[in-house]
């Protein structure tokens, strides 16, 4: 059936596939690392100090990544962040009294290091997959690997809590590692050979950006995603554990559910943001959809204060949040591979998301330590703030009266 299809899909496709493989893995591996450290007893600040290198090696692999992608080419780069993960799943496999805080943070370092480049090559690739003037097609195809990623990332949070319930920690780990090493083999012998490769060598330091409009984008990107991990990432699976008393199983279903339904949302984000008038967003959109998104995490953070049922007040925001946040995610995905220039396009990519990454990285650390010290309220209001500068941040994209869908 694959033999049927253009090249163009069925390297969309392999490239999808190894992308869907890969953020199962990753999703399921870190809920079974917060919900297995949580039930040794480890404290919300010490699970948040167990991702902190997994976030840093982000942000370091996001800079350089791109520009090992353009110099080596994005089926190497590829490759190489599913090889990666395959040894950070091994290095978890040691007995239980090695298995020590240095140790994990190791091993989140690696698979932060696999993720990232995984990452950085899947949303380059789909630049030199679609034709320069189909901006509508780009921005389907660009919003239906980021929400099916997140759709498969919430799959792994609920694979992970089964997993861990079914299987314990170790047989968890050892299954995931199995798996995408076969992946990983499956990949070295069909992704194309030297795609994404720049054809005129760029040097280390254009690493950095010289785009005013990505550099925007980025700035905007980390506080994004600083305002979703800082109540999102330690906070709200521990106060869903402690506060509501819900088990493993419970926790992480419910996350599954949100993160696929997240996915399923971005995915159809071109039909929110303009695709049924013929229209791709610009700047104006990315402000007016952060501003909404805005007041979701204040109304939370109000409502809980003032004593509402909390469950309901959570439960609903959470899931308000979450729609909104997916199209905003979305439009900010497919404004980067719009603005990314075609050769050496992984040096824009990389560099966005090496924001991405270290908005993460901020937020998965005031995650713990804010929510250990002042509960999930102050979390939330930290996101609203966080949003409010992305959305300050996005007035100041370029913008356009609207170009006309090609190719759809």
């Amino acid at each position: 059936m694959l033999a049927s299809l253009s090249p163009e899909i069925r390297q969309y496709l392999l490239v999808t596939g190894n992308y869907w493989a890969f953020t199962l893995t990753d999703g399921a591996l870190r809920m079974l690392v917060v919900l297995h450290f949580h039930g040794l007893g480890y404290s919300p600040l010490e699970i948040a100090l167990l991702f902190l290198f997994y976030e840093v090696f982000g942000v370091i692999t996001n800079l350089v990544g791109g520009w090992l992608g353009a110099h080596l080419g994005l089926n190497r780069t590829m490759n190489i962040g599913l090889a990666l993960q395959v040894a950070a799943l091994a290095m978890l496999l040691v007995p239980a009294a090695l298995l020590t805080v240095p140790w994990v943070m190791a091993a989140q370092a690696l698979s932060g290091i696999a993720k990232d480049l995984n990452k950085m090559s899947a949303k380059s690739a789909i630049k030199l997959l679609v034709p320069k003037d189909a901006q509508g097609t780009l921005y389907q195809w660009v919003a239906i690997l980021t929400g099916s990623k997140n759709a498969l990332k919430g799959a792994g949070f609920f694979l992970g809590g089964v997993l861990l319930a079914v299987f314990g920690f170790a047989g968890a780990v050892a299954a995931m590692a199995a798996v995408l090493a076969l992946v990983w083999l499956f990949s070295v012998v069909m992704l194309k050979q030297d795609l994404g490769r720049a054809k005129a060598k760029p040097r280390f330091r254009d690493i950095f950006s010289k785009s005013r409009a990505i550099n925007i984008l980025s700035a905007a990107r980390m506080f994004l995603f600083g305002a979703r991990d800082v109540w999102f990432v330690v906070a709200l699976p521990v106060f869903l554990a402690s506060q509501f008393g819900w088990d493993h199983w419970r926790v992480g279903g419910f996350l599954a559910l949100w993160v696929i339904g997240y996915g399923v949302v971005q995915s159809f984000a071109p039909y929110f943001t303009g695709k049924r008038s013929g229209r791709v967003p610009d700047g104006r959109a990315a402000f007016g959809w952060a501003l909404v998104l805005t007041l979701t995490p204040a109304l939370i953070a109000l409502g809980l204060g003032a004593g509402l049922q909390p469950q309901w007040t959570l439960l609903g925001g959470l899931l308000l949040f979450g729609a909104l946040f997916a199209i905003n995610s979305s439009l900010h995905s497919y404004l980067i591979v719009s603005y990314a220039g075609e050769d050496g396009v992984s040096l824009d990519v990389g560099f966005y998301y090496m924001a991405n990454a270290m908005g993460r990285l901020i937020g998965t650390v005031l995650s713990g330590w804010v929510y250990q010290q002042a509960g999930l309220i102050a979390c939330l209001w930290i996101s609203a703030g966080f949003l409010l500068l992305a959305a300050m941040l996005s007035i100041k994209l370029p913008r356009h009266r609207g170009w006309e869908q090609n190719s759809d």
